[in-house]
């Protein structure tokens, strides 16, 4: 199959008169185990859940392109809006695409339905212990839950509307408690935090809203501060939730006490905004922050006799957004911390372009996200990130004061892969190009890439000595 796949994905790239670096995959130290097309549908947030024996794969998906608006659902026969793909990675050789549930209606960033959370009931503290639960985004307009303890036939419990925007939620299942990253009335950024309780997730209650100082309503700060990209919260046990503002640029690192965020005074005054902060990092006009992966208490070997041998990083990864590098590169910035009052970066990281001459390729080059899932056979030991063209790369941050790749996969592009155009030097050129999108990792160990042109999922599994790296005797069945 994978034979059928490379041949194919040469001719189209002859075809069209695309670059022809990415006709074949590129590797070190990871190789390919199983491949899904996701029915040509451009990706965005992979979760992957372990429900009664299987493994099952969510799949948010961007708006169509304009090339292929509603691809076909060769399950119903149909053409649908990009939504959430559901596939069954139990057997990650060989994997099951079992359902597509349509998003809004809209290209790219306009409709589909990115993010995806899901939670079983038997964890939520009111949730109904035989059932499993999915959250998701519905384009820019709602949040749904889903039943999806079969997953092959979901059903829509809820729809919370009247959001104007939507991205990156988090779920607490142990708690049930939601940071829904929405667009409020008469706030000023269209990204924002609505915290709910979803610990019954067939009736959520509102908490409140939050933001920055500046993002509320009535406020006349200039300019108005970047606007939210994603929450990761430590749950009660370590109470802290890290937020993340930005894209490309003017990112802010928030560090806030959870207590206080969620039992402090719920009017958006600047005030009471402010009491839960602990900590918070502005970086240059340079640089964003689309996701914020928390590690504390890291061990650090070379302080292993010193009065403080553990430190606490927070992993900010940038998204990169402009095609062929014309725009500052987005990278990896490790952050201390440990005085919460006062972060500091400690080191930075990114694939040299000329390594690969990334920048000619087409498409982006540059991070977008960092896996998310904190599974002991890799947390404080290896972490996965999206480099658009330069495909998953893998960093060895036992020493997050010298993070060094350890790992990479790029793809071949498929038939379906859309075509990336950028205009330099007063000429559009395009190509057919891999632009891996996000990564995630399952509690077995296995790693999931997905891609925002249209090229699909990968599943891929470490070798050789980065694979040595990693604490297998925590590996799931």
């Amino acid at each position: 199959m994978w034979k059928s796949i490379l041949c194919a994905a040469a001719l189209v790239a002859a075809a069209s008169g695309a670059a022809t670096a990415q006709t074949k995959p590129e590797a070190d130290q990871m190789k390919l185990v199983g491949y899904n097309d996701l029915q040509g549908r451009a990706a965005y947030q992979p979760t992957i859940h372990e429900q009664n024996g299987r493994w099952i794969a969510y799949i948010g998906h961007h708006g169509g392109s304009d090339a292929v608006p509603k691809p076909l659902d060769p399950l119903t026969g149909k053409h649908e809006d990009n939504g959430t793909s559901i596939i069954d990675v139990t057997d990650p050789r060989h994997p099951k695409y079992l359902h597509h549930i349509p998003g809004e209606p809209g290209l790219y960033e306009q409709g589909g339905a990115q993010m995806v959370r899901v939670c079983d009931g038997k964890t939520l503290p009111k949730g109904d212990p035989k059932k499993t639960y999915m959250l998701r985004t519905f384009g820019n307009s709602a949040h749904e839950i889903w039943d999806v303890t079969a997953p092959a036939k979901p059903e829509l419990l809820v729809r919370i509307e009247g959001v104007d925007g939507t991205h990156k939620n988090w779920w607490e299942c142990d708690t049930g408690i939601a940071y829904l990253v929405s667009g409020a009335p008469g706030w000023r950024v269209h990204r924002l935090t609505q915290v709910y309780d979803l610990s019954d997730p067939e009736h959520p209650v509102f908490i409140r809203n939050f933001g920055l100082v500046g993002q509320e309503p009535g406020a006349t700060m200039t300019p108005v501060p970047t606007e939210l990209h994603g929450p990761i919260s430590t749950g009660p046990q370590g109470n802290r939730i890290y937020f993340g503002y930005g894209t490309d640029k003017n990112g802010i690192l928030q560090i806030v006490d959870r207590e206080k965020l969620l039992k402090g005074a719920r009017e958006p005054t600047p005030a009471n905004l402010l009491y839960p902060q602990v900590g918070r990092l502005d970086l240059s006009a340079f640089n964003g922050a689309h996701t914020v992966f928390p590690v504390p208490s890291m061990p650090i070997a070379e302080f292993a006799h010193d009065a403080q041998p553990t430190r606490d990083i927070v992993v900010i990864t940038d998204e990169a957004l402009a095609s062929e590098c014309q725009e500052p590169r987005q990278m990896v910035w490790f952050v201390d911390v440990t005085t919460e009052a006062r972060p500091m970066v400690i080191s930075s990281w990114t694939v040299p372009q000329e390594s690969g001459n990334f920048c000619a390729r087409g498409g982006r080059f540059g991070t977008h996200s960092s896996n998310e899932n904190m599974t002991p056979i890799f947390y404080k030991r290896l972490m996965f990130f999206a480099h658009f063209n330069a495909g998953v790369r893998v960093l060895d941050i036992r020493d997050p004061y010298h993070p060094r790749e350890a790992a990479h996969y790029i793809p071949a592009v498929t038939p379906r892969g859309d075509k990336r155009c950028a205009t330099v030097d007063g000429k559009e050129h395009c190509a057919k190009v891999i632009q891996t999108n996000n990564v995630e990792v399952d509690n077995r160990g296995y790693i999931y890439i997905v891609d925002r042109a249209g090229n699909g999922m990968h599943i891929l599994e470490l070798t050789g000595a980065a694979r040595r790296i990693a604490d297998w005797s925590k590996a799931e069945k």
